[in-house]
């Protein structure tokens, strides 16, 4: 829902910050008062392709800022997640455009281009009119409209899942029918590469244990030498041997500890210093008894290892993942040998995902066309409602089994004549601003309870209409406002007629005023009495007179019964 707009230095707009509730608000003023400005705003940091000339003459810069709570929007959390742009229950976008051409936009303080907030935008906010942030025009958006109505989000998902795994058997499907056809010269070189490294017998980490032990052989001689050494002056030396030394200096605190006990602690460690040592000389003698001295052995691991840096070589790896390289090595040839019964059992899986796809997506056409049926009534019931006697709404589904896509097959186009005996066209080829935004009114009317698009502007919804007709437009963006739907609905209509004004839970006013020779505009939250004042200069005129105003008494509280 959008909760706050801010605008500085666009048209005749020096800085302007308005608070936007749920439920339905009024937008009026006289004609050129800036009503079309804040929509020009609000589409500039939708998406709307930049213009250094809607920035206000004299200013050097254009910025707006509209901030949005998402609180109850599962999916756009999700997608700014996806997306990696910080979020919690309030969304921020923020354009700003410079004399030099230069335009910057931002989601949550973070830099984005135009089509990140573009796509954001179609799901905050829906503007019917003669904008271009129609999404109702386009049709995966009429796809979605339809299958939210007919809640078709498992059987969508059924559809996805198998969609993808077919994509996915028909990509490995390809890939091995090439390998196939490529398959000769690279046999034999497979063939030829895995014989040697059979021979070779490489087991995994032998090359490192291998060059630990030649570690050992190679220095077998020193390694003797020393431990024979530390042996001697441990235990052997009968003349200073660290033993016998310990031994004593053990005994001579012994023999003293009584007379002061704080020799206690030092000869307690002593103690199992000497027991580190008796078990440290057992080791060495031990190690000592087994230590290799065999110059073959040496000369067979040298030879192992020149083997397997020779082939590694050869192979262009290093000697650490020659192990890893025949794996995989092995693993490639036996797809080759094997690849015709892979091909096969692969057409078998995608015969078998192919038909489940099939009955998914039939199953999925024959529910979206009785969910057309029954929009297609009642939408058409709404439109005579609008001013529209005669008009007809029809939603086209084309199926084609050889167009896959995660959705199903079917093409859908949402299609409406705005008169008796005329064929339906597309909905974006309604050639009347007013009628269009009432046929969407009627659309929006009766899939509220399903629509995720919480927040909807309506411009010029009561063009070319008046008395009953507008007074049942405006009963009917109440009604869309107030639509009990689990989360805050959020309608705003910029109109001129009170019929519509009179309707609405909230109301504010453009003002154009001029100082110092220069014009600018600016937005006024009106109370109930200026309300009052509003709605009955809109049914007067300039002059506001008692008539004018009971009439407006009496349009306003004819609203709250509704």
């Amino acid at each position: 829902m959008l909760k706050h707009l801010y605008i500085r230095n666009f048209a005749i707009i020096d800085e302007l910050e308005l608070d936007f509730n749920s439920g339905m608000t009024a937008l009026t003023g006289e004609t050129g008062a800036g009503k079309s400005i804040l929509l020009g705003a609000l589409n500039l940091v939708l998406g709307d392709r930049a213009d250094n000339d809607s920035i206000k003459q004299g200013s050097e810069y254009a910025e707006i800022v509209a901030e949005f709570d998402i609180s109850r929007l599962d999916d756009v959390t999700s997608w700014l997640v996806t997306q990696e742009l910080n979020t919690d229950e309030e969304c921020i976008l923020r354009r700003r455009i410079t004399k030099d051409g230069r335009s910057r936009a931002y989601v949550n303080s973070t830099p984005v281009n135009l089509q990140v907030i573009r796509e954001l935008a179609e799901m905050l906010i829906d503007i019917h009119g003669q904008h271009e942030h129609q999404s109702m025009m386009k049709s995966a958006v009429q796809r979605q409209l339809l299958d939210d109505f007919a809640k078709h989000s498992p059987l969508l998902e059924t559809v996805s899942n198998l969609y993808v795994e077919l994509k996915l058997l028909e990509d490995q499907l390809q890939h091995l029918r090439q390998t196939s056809n490529e398959q000769n010269d690279r046999l034999d070189l497979l063939r030829f590469q895995t014989h040697e490294l059979d021979a070779l017998a490489l087991e995994e980490n032998e090359y490192q244990l291998l060059n630990n032990q030649h570690k050992r052989l190679a220095n077998a001689e020193k390694i003797s030498s020393s431990v024979q050494q530390a042996i001697h002056r441990l235990s052997e030396d009968e003349n200073t041997n660290i033993q016998s030394t310990l031994s004593f200096i053990i005994n001579s605190l012994t023999d003293i500890k009584e007379l002061d006990e704080n020799l206690t602690p030092a000869s307690e460690m002593l103690t199992e210093a000497l027991v580190q040592i008796d078990e440290s000389v057992s080791l060495l003698q031990n190690y000592s008894d087994n230590v290799e001295l065999d110059t073959s052995q040496l000369a067979r691991t040298e030879q192992r290892i020149q083997d397997i840096l020779d082939l590694a070589r050869k192979h262009r790896v290093e000697a650490e993942t020659l192990h890893t390289l025949h794996e995989t090595l092995q693993k490639e040839l036996h797809d080759i040998d094997h690849v015709d019964e892979r091909l096969e059992q692969l057409g078998d899986q995608q015969k078998e995902v192919e038909e489940k796809y099939i009955i998914a997506c039939d199953k999925l056409s024959t529910s979206r066309n009785k969910a057309a049926d029954k929009l297609n009534k009642s939408i058409s019931k709404s439109m005579q409602k609008l001013g529209m006697a005669g008009g007809k709404f029809e939603i086209t589904l084309t199926t084609s089994t050889s167009k896959r896509s995660a959705y199903g097959n079917d093409q859908i186009e949402f299609t409406v004549t705005a008169n008796t005996g005329q064929k339906c066209k597309p909905i974006a080829r309604v050639a009347s601003g007013g009628e269009l935004a009432r046929i969407s009114l009627a659309i929006q009317m009766i899939i509220a309870d399903s629509s995720k698009i919480p927040s909807l502007i309506f411009d010029e919804v009561d063009s070319g209409i008046g008395g009953g007709i507008a007074e049942i437009v405006g009963q009917h963006l109440r009604t869309l406002g107030s639509s009990n739907t689990g989360k805050a609905n959020q309608v705003i209509c910029i109109t001129h007629l009170p019929q519509v004004a009179s309707q609405a839970h909230h109301h504010l006013r453009v003002e154009k005023q001029t100082r110092k020779k220069q014009t600018t505009s600016q937005v006024v939250t009106l109370n109930e009495e200026q309300r009052r004042q509003e709605i009955a200069r809109m049914l007067s005129g300039v002059e506001v007179t008692e008539q004018s105003l009971a009439h407006a008494d009496e349009m306003i509280e004819r609203a709250q019964t509704i």
